[in-house]
């Protein structure tokens, strides 16, 4: 039986190696495409987009739950394929909890109700809002959750009518053409197209005349370029870019109760999420006995190959941001902050592993701190006053997310309010859901994704009015 991976690879001696971050060994070889097939995937999407949404919604939604079952008869081979490319375990949060996701992403983009609303109807005035859809959306996908970010990209946009053209990260286009080769098996031909390939497709995607919108997860630097080409297109553009998270620790915590979410929130997916938990606050009082309990978990949880069943923890996916990583603990520590545990890779381990690490006694203003990291690193910085932590939290020009971590709902919720960011979590950090919307305030992007809300964004709004009895 041929498996996924050797239907979408490219034939022996083609294509481009694409390499496991754990053990280097050769993973598949990817077929690179050109400008040229962007091209003839373009135009494919344009002819078949009016078939798609002329399916309506309810047979687009028995497709999509369709695919959703597809994904979870393929999981286990999908989450294999995820953990040699990506290098996350398969265990803990991480390559079958994707999978899984994706699952659970396509049938939650089927809920919401998007008929027809009635917005006034007064006697005299009728009018009603209808959501069509846009066209072909393009999605540009990042290298740290491949899979299940395609899925939030694509899922919307199909439901919606509109047809998708995907370009994923260079680092890991073998998931994203093994998941759109899954998914396919429920789509008629041409409504979902992978298109793997360098900046340049990446480019002209986001600039090309034929797409209506993009969708892009990544850096800031990036999502700039994608929206000063989309003023060229007056293209529609959803953007979740870089995050620096920051918790705040009130006083009233147990360090105990809470140091598990708190390791999770920074270290799920090894530290490579945009909104996970990245600079910590804890007041004076509790400072020490935060610092402990996190070093006790970076010490003792398992990090090595990610199809050891036992490990939770893998590598960084690439070397460039294991550079970045492993650079911005090293200047922390020269400038006097303390490595509490890790922070010292092993120079002849093979693969991109980092130690789990925490840094502690570092000043807000340190790299560590005032950078992105996106890694298995995480700074705690001390603050004597709730003020003082709400000002440095808040003094950074990105925000994703947030957290605040108390027993004391109101008081949780007063510090919350106070955040800049698009979602603020109480006691948990990057705990998404598909029903709550998200999305980033400041550089971390624009537009929501998720819910109601989320599926609307892939729509266009087409206001309909006339006298009272005029139309029904």
């Amino acid at each position: 039986m041929t498996t996924l991976l050797e239907h979408i690879q490219a034939p022996a001696g083609t294509g481009r190696p694409i390499t496991d971050p754990a053990t280097g060994d050769e993973v598949g070889r990817v077929p690179d495409a050109t400008i040229a097939d962007l091209a003839a995937a373009i135009e494919t999407a344009r002819a078949a987009q009016p078939r798609w949404a002329a399916l309506g919604d309810a047979k687009r939604v028995e497709r999509l739950n369709a695919a959703a079952d597809a994904i979870e008869a393929k999981a286990e081979e999908l989450a294999v394929l995820l953990s040699r490319e990506q290098g996350k375990p398969l265990n803990g949060p991480n390559a079958r909890f994707e999978v899984g996701a994706c699952a659970a992403w396509l049938r939650a983009a089927t809920t919401p109700d998007v008929s027809p609303e009635v917005i006034v109807d007064d006697g005299q005035v009728r009018a009603e809002i209808h959501y069509r859809p846009l066209g072909v959306v393009g999605a540009i996908g990042p290298w740290n959750w491949p899979m299940m970010i395609s899925v939030w990209q694509l899922a919307p946009n199909l439901r919606m009518g509109n047809t998708v053209v995907m370009k994923p990260s260079e680092y890991t286009p073998l998931s994203v053409l093994a998941l759109a080769q899954v998914i396919n098996t429920a789509l008629p031909d041409g409504v979902l197209t992978v298109v793997p390939g360098g900046r340049e497709v990446g480019e002209a995607l986001a600039a090309h005349t034929g797409i209506a919108k993009i969708m892009f997860t990544g850096s800031i630097a990036t999502g700039q370029a994608i929206i000063r080409s989309s003023a060229e297109t007056v293209k529609r553009v959803t953007m979740e870019l870089g995050g620096n998270d920051a918790g705040i620790v009130l006083d009233d915590a147990d360090p105990a109760a809470i140091a598990e979410g708190l390791f999770w929130g920074a270290f799920i997916n090894t530290g490579q999420t945009c909104a996970a938990l990245k600079r910590l606050y804890v007041p004076d009082t509790l400072y020490d006995a935060v610092c402990e309990e996190l070093a006790k978990l970076a010490a003792t949880t398992p990090m090595g190959v990610g199809l050891a069943e036992e490990n939770v923890l893998g590598p960084i996916q690439n070397r460039k941001q294991y550079d970045i990583v492993a650079s911005l603990v090293q200047e922390a520590r020269r400038s006097g902050a303390k490595v509490l545990v890790g922070g010292d890779p092993d120079p002849d381990a093979v693969g991109n592993f980092y130690p789990a690490t925490i840094v502690a006694e570092i000043d807000n203003d340190n790299a560590l701190v005032a950078q992105e990291q996106f890694g298995p690193a995480l700074p705690i910085i001390r603050y004597s006053s709730l003020d003082q932590a709400i000002a440095w939290a808040n003094g950074l020009d990105v925000g994703l997310g947030a957290s605040v971590w108390s027993p004391s709902p109101q008081r949780a919720r007063d510090v919350a309010l106070q955040l800049q960011a698009g979602t603020v979590w109480v006691n948990e950090h990057g705990a998404i859901d598909p029903r709550v919307p998200f999305g980033g305030s400041k550089s971390s992007g624009y537009g929501v994704e998720f819910g109601r809300e989320g599926l609307l964004e892939c729509s266009q709004a087409v206001s309909v009015k006339g006298s009272a009895g005029s139309f029904v």
